[in-house]
This record gives structure tokens, sequence and C-alpha cells, in this order.
């Protein structure tokens, strides 16, 4: 990837500069690694070289080996908005992030790597993940300054992600849940609510959108990124989400837990201006909707009216 540097990096050395474009200290040292990883002006560089205005300053950024971990999964990828630097997917129930045991190659990772088909160097690198049956936005980087640059500001809390979800129950007003959330004994998936101090923290916003007939339509902006965290939260208040057979029970409504990844808002990696992108809702969820709460609700969401 190549800078064309400026007035205002004059003067600068190229450790400064990747600070300040947010290279984090791993790929900092990947980079002083190779033997292009630094060229400055056709010339390979160290960390200490001073910059002046007009310099072409080249970063091996880019992947330089074939990707050959993850197969290709043919199948259709609905892409929410693609640039240079990422990408936002909206991912559809029942497909996994990311290979795991028993998902080798059925996953968001192996689509993507098909769908990037004619660039063999192609590796997904996942900003935010969700579970197999949640649906929604899941942004992408490109290439490893993007994954820096985006994690960074995920650490920071500078990613806000908004949910939708329909509970089981009436809740009747705004609430902010913050409790610790541990793994429950003896158990690798299952997670329960505890004491702040026995636990990672973990801070829900939960507004009621809608009730009727002993369901409620939830959005919901965490504010830490535990997992399950939103399934453990809303099982905790006495509301689980309709079909979440894990936190609550199966439902015949919907063969998943009504869950999906509504909005995501980010700085963008090249310029730090925020980004708000929504990825619509998943078929099956509107579905449930519109039984429930009606059209004219699954329409407001749609328009991003709530």
């Amino acid at each position: 990837m190549q800078f064309v540097i400026t007035e205002q990096e004059n003067g600068k050395t190229v450790r400064d500069f990747l600070k300040m474009r947010g290279v984090s200290a791993a790929l900092g040292a990947r980079l002083k690694r190779l033997p292009q990883g630094i060229v400055l002006n056709g010339t390979r560089v160290t960390v200490r070289a001073v910059l002046k205005t007009g310099d072409k300053l080249v970063l091996a950024i880019e992947d330089d080996e074939k990707n050959e971990k993850l197969l290709p999964f043919e199948t259709a990828v609905d892409i929410v908005l693609e640039t240079a630097d990422f990408l936002v997917v909206n991912k559809p129930p029942f497909m996994p992030t990311h290979p795991s045991h028993g998902h080798f190659c059925d996953t968001l990772a192996n689509a993507l790597v098909w769908y990037y088909r004619d660039m063999p160097h192609f590796r997904p690198r996942f900003v935010n993940r969700l579970d197999r049956n949640t649906s929604g936005a899941v942004l992408v980087a490109k290439h490893a300054l993007s994954a820096a640059r985006l994690s960074g500001a995920m650490a920071r809390g500078e990613i806000e992600k908004t949910y939708y979800a329909v509970v089981c129950g009436t809740i009747q007003g705004e609430t902010v849940l913050k409790t610790g959330i541990r793994r429950q004994t003896e158990s690798i998936i299952f997670r329960e609510v505890c004491e702040e101090a026995q636990g990672d923290l973990a801070i829900t916003h939960i507004m009621p959108l809608c009730t009727k007939n002993g369901y409620t339509l939830v959005r919901l902006t965490p504010k830490t990124g535990r997992t399950h965290q939103l399934r453990v939260h809303l099982a905790h208040l006495g509301a689980p989400i309709v079909g979440d057979d894990l936190y609550g029970a199966a439902s015949p409504l919907i063969a998943r837990h009504a869950l999906h990844a509504a909005e995501l808002c980010f700085p963008l990696p090249n310029g730090g201006k925020m980004v708000r992108i929504f990825a619509p809702i998943a078929p099956d969820m509107a579905a449930l909707i519109i039984s429930i709460f009606g059209r004219e609700v699954a329409e407001r969401l749609a328009k991003h009216e709530n």
C-alpha cells in the first residue's frame, strides 16, 4: 500500500507515521521483518527514517501468501457496503462466522473466500462476530492496516452496535443492565449473570419498542462484547429471546433465536469520519415481527424509524 507524505507528516519518522496511521505493534513488527516491508522512494528503510513532503512510502500491508487454509464455499454473499479497506456483510442465520468444529467450510469466512476467488491472497479479518443463528451486520477488514485501525476502534469503544430482538414477556421501560458475565461451572458454552467482580463486566442498553400478546420487540445497544451477552441479559430479566433454546426455549414461531444485528456505526479506517450502516432484517425474523406486531411495525424498522 502506497502513501504520499503530506506537509503535516513532513519531518516525522516512519515510526511516528505508523503510530499516526493506527498501525498496531504486531503489524509494525511484521513490516520490519519483511525484506520489502517498509520502502521509501524505492529504497528499503527502517522505522527511524525521516519523511519529507512528497515522499512515497510503501508498506507491505497486503497479504503476500496464498490463503490455503480456508476452502471456498460457493454461496451468495449479501454485501451491504464495500470499500478498498473493508466490507460490511449481512450474515444470514444458520451460518457460522468462521470455521469451528463441525463447520469447516460452510461459514461466512469460506463464503468470502469464494466471493474474492480472483484474489488468492485475500483473507477475511472479522472486526465483530455473530453467533451462528444471529443474523445481521458483520464488519470485515480487507487488509492488516484496516484490521488494526478498526480493531483499535472496537477496543476503544468507538464502534456502536445496535440489535433488534423479539422477547417473551413484557419489558415496560428503558433499562440499562450492568452485571458480570461468567462461564457456568463445567460448561464450555453456557454463560450466566454474576456480580461484576466475579466475571467480565457486561453493559446492555435495552429499549422496548412495541409490546403485544405477551411479546416485546426491543432495541439493544451493548456497550461491551461478552459471549452471549444479549441473550444472557434478556434471560436474566425474565424475558428470553424467542426461539433461544439455550437460555429460554425453542419456539414454533421461528427456527432460531430472534436476534438481528441491525446497525454498525464506526470510524472509517482511512480518515476517522463516522459511518452508519444498516443491515436489513432477515426474512424469518421480519415474518415473526409481522405475525406478532403487524406489518406497520416491520416497515418502520425497515425504514430505520425506531
